[in-house]
């Protein structure tokens, strides 16, 4: 079981999806990745968590800034695990949980985003593509854009019209942060 690192779900304890295919992210990558984003000034008010699995990563974000979340997941019994982690920390009313694949399911309820928090299988190459045909079109022009990955892997320069502001690595995984140009340059 997962703890909600901060917030004011701090140290609610929430469950992981039955599947052996999830892989949660680690309590000190989810820290290190809250720190990045609230140093930032991130907008967590429209959240997106794709590949949510146990839903950790945007619960984090509702705990933190207590606005609305998409979590989207392909598999239903992951989801209704999610569901059980939002009313574990009360969060049902500030959260919608849809299923569907990323790359198929296009963002449009809910939008625009402010934040999307990505945790991909890191053995598919073509997640990256997935999450940006995702969610273009749908995102604020400030938006953020989080993708955890394997640290051995690079991530891409671009996505959806974002560059890679950060990359930071946490024993076997990572998270890469995108921004727009004009939130580097202010």
């Amino acid at each position: 079981m997962l703890r909600v690192i901060a917030g004011s779900a701090r140290g609610v304890l929430l469950r992981m999806p039955p599947r052996a295919g999830t892989r949660p992210t680690a309590g000190r990558l989810r820290e290190a990745l809250f720190a990045m984003l609230t140093s930032a000034g991130a907008d967590g008010s429209r959240v997106l968590d794709l590949y949510a699995g146990s839903g950790a990563l945007g619960i984090e974000a509702l705990s933190r800034w207590e606005g609305h979340a998409t979590f989207l997941e392909s598999d239903a019994k992951a989801a209704a695990v999610v569901r059980e982690n939002l009313h574990r920390t009360k969060f049902t009313e500030q959260a919608d949980v849809v299923i569907g694949r990323v790359g198929r399911w296009r963002a449009t309820a809910g939008g625009p985003y402010t934040l999307v928090l990505a945790d991909p299988p890191y053995d598919d190459d073509a997640s990256w593509a997935a999450i940006e045909h995702t969610v273009t079109g749908a995102l604020t022009p400030d938006a953020m854009i989080v993708v955890e990955h394997d640290a051995r892997q690079t991530p891409p320069e671009m996505l959806a019209g974002r560059t890679c502001w950060r990359d930071r690595r946490q024993g076997a995984g990572a998270v890469a942060i995108y921004r727009s140009r004009a939130e580097e340059a202010a």
